[in-house]
């Protein structure tokens, strides 16, 4: 156990999932922001916890030979990077072992990890910036916060975003400061302008203006207007966001078009794509579209099968495979309704006539083909941060799909739900990650799930009365399997699913638990 304050020697040997380096001292990991692997500093014990610790470089003894200088002025206080201070080959080795470090030590599974896909862009390529907005004696400024806090780092020069969405940012501020406009106080809740967001389309050039603001109008929105789009003839949409709710939740669910359009059209492998300044698209589309690019060789269907892609959104992955591939039908599902509205008038720009979209979770889908007898050969799942849920996973057992593409932005949850799916009976192939996110800690994972060849597998059978099979084990019931579950693997599970796996191994169910009630039931 560490004291604060306490000096340490460590040498750097990894990096973890949020961007820190990571030693050892006396068998304690210590993680130490900006740090490189191979580094050998002094430490200044900061957070000592049981059984690990955060530090702080006092002295770099002997640097890594990955270390370059940053070359952003607010790097060590700003929240935005964590990984500008080493090589760019650096940032993709340690993406692959992150992926490879959770796969192995939340999922259990050792599958192969690939080498990360680069990005095309390191700098300036992402298309949406959420500005948060502070004043600096007195002045509007946008910035963006310290790590693990909601203190403002002022900057007018973001390097992860292009020099027009900066640009655009901080003229806004000037313009809005000189019609008396004050920054939103979290603490107090007063003040109008929260944050500026904006997007930029990669196809057209142009660019969506939203300030999201804590109250109903601007002071003088037509001057607003009129000034921005003189100074910025790519600003094609201005978009007003409101927000009124206490908390750090950016964007409102109400928005008011000002200016233009109120959307943007942009591009993705080829699906066009109408963007709202609440529509969900990938931030590096160069990258992006490698990812998808992979997902679609990873499913290669063929003209016979069914594709499924759930949270489809407005329909990118699934579309893109659909016109890769001849397919027999693609059925989105996603649970936003106006996201089933843009995927399927996408479809319909794109001239596709087997493409359909449900406005659903995965559970109420699974039922509908069910009660349809569709049969889905091919599914595309791509979840929140968070990853499947519970429904969403026994969606899939009950669905069935021969091969399953996973794409996952967070190798925590990527590895519990393929834990859950190889457990099931599906075999996990070679993990890609792909580097949607340079210069900070988060990456893409994409896998390719197959249902096992029964024909090239041996059975095995047991007979559960020569095991020792305890009497808390014969006795449990639904719920107090349901209660494990959640406290060992933070998953909850249905009833149906435990009924499945308890008749897989052979375990008395009930005669009619969840039984099928067709005579043909596999």
């Amino acid at each position: 156990m560490f004291l604060k304050n306490q000096i340490i020697e460590l040498t750097i040997d990894s990096i973890s999932n949020d961007g820190n380096g990571v030693g050892r001292a006396d068998g304690i990991p210590v993680f130490v922001p900006r740090s490189a692997v191979g580094d050998r500093l002094l430490v200044r014990i900061v957070r000592p916890k049981q059984g690990y610790a955060y530090g702080i470089i006092e002295q770099i003894l002997e640097p890594s030979a990955d270390r370059v200088e940053p070359d952003c002025k607010v790097y060590k206080r700003c929240g935005g990077c964590s990984l500008r201070h080493i090589r760019y080959e650096a940032e993709l080795h340690a993406k692959q072992e992150i992926v490879r470090a959770a796969l192995s030590r939340i999922g259990g599974l050792e599958i192969p990890v690939a080498s990360t896909v680069p990005s095309p862009q390191i700098a300036a390529y992402r298309n949406k910036v959420q500005f948060p907005v502070c004043e600096v004696d007195g002045e509007l400024r946008i910035g963006l916060y310290a790590r693990r806090s909601h203190a403002l780092v002022a900057s007018d020069n973001c390097l992860l975003q292009p020099e027009l969405l900066n640009q655009t940012a901080a003229s806004a501020c000037k313009v809005l400061q000189a019609q008396g406009v004050r920054a939103y106080d979290e603490l107090r809740g007063k003040g109008l302008l929260r944050h500026l967001f904006l997007r930029r389309s990669g196809l057209t050039g142009e660019v969506m203006l939203c300030p999201v603001i804590n109250g109903k109008r601007l002071p003088d929105e037509d001057e607003f207007v009129r000034q921005m789009t003189r100074q910025f003839p790519a600003l094609s949409t201005i978009v007003l966001n409101i927000n009124r709710s206490r908390g750090n939740v950016i964007l409102g669910k109400q928005c008011r078009t000002l200016f233009g359009p109120g959307v943007l059209r942009d591009e993705m492998c080829g699906v066009p794509v109408r963007l709202s300044p609440l529509s969900f698209f990938q931030i590096n589309t160069p990258a992006a579209e490698k990812l998808y690019e992979i997902a679609a060789e990873l499913a290669s269907p063929g003209p016979d099968d069914r594709l499924l892609d759930l949270y489809c959104g407005a329909g990118t992955i699934g579309l893109s495979i659909a016109r890769r591939y001849p397919i027999r039908e693609l059925i989105g599902v996603e649970v936003v309704p106006s996201a089933v509205q843009d995927a399927a008038e996408n479809a319909r720009m794109m001239g596709f006539a087997n493409c359909r979209f449900l406005c659903s979770d995965a559970g109420g889908a699974a039922g509908e083909f069910a009660a349809q007898g569709l049969t889905v050969n091919i599914a595309v799942v791509d979840p929140p941060r968070k990853g499947c849920d519970g429904a969403t996973l026994d969606a899939l057992f009950r669905i069935a799909p021969e091969k399953i593409v996973m794409i996952s932005c967070n190798p925590a949850s990527l590895a519990r739900d393929l834990k859950v799916l190889c457990s099931a009976g599906y075999t996990a192939g070679c993990a890609t990650p792909v580097d949607l996110f340079p210069r900070t800690p988060h990456v893409e994972t994409v896998v390719l799930l197959s249902k096992l060849n029964t024909k090239q597998h041996i059975e095995v059978e047991l007979n559960l009365d020569e095991l020792d099979l305890t009497a808390a084990e014969s006795k449990a019931t639904y719920d107090v399997i349901k209660a494990y579950v959640l406290e060992k693997y933070d998953l909850k599970v249905s009833s149906l699913y435990i009924s499945q796996v308890k008749r897989k191994c052979g375990l008395e169910v009930g005669q009619n638990y969840n039984l099928s009630k067709k005579e043909d039931a596999k």
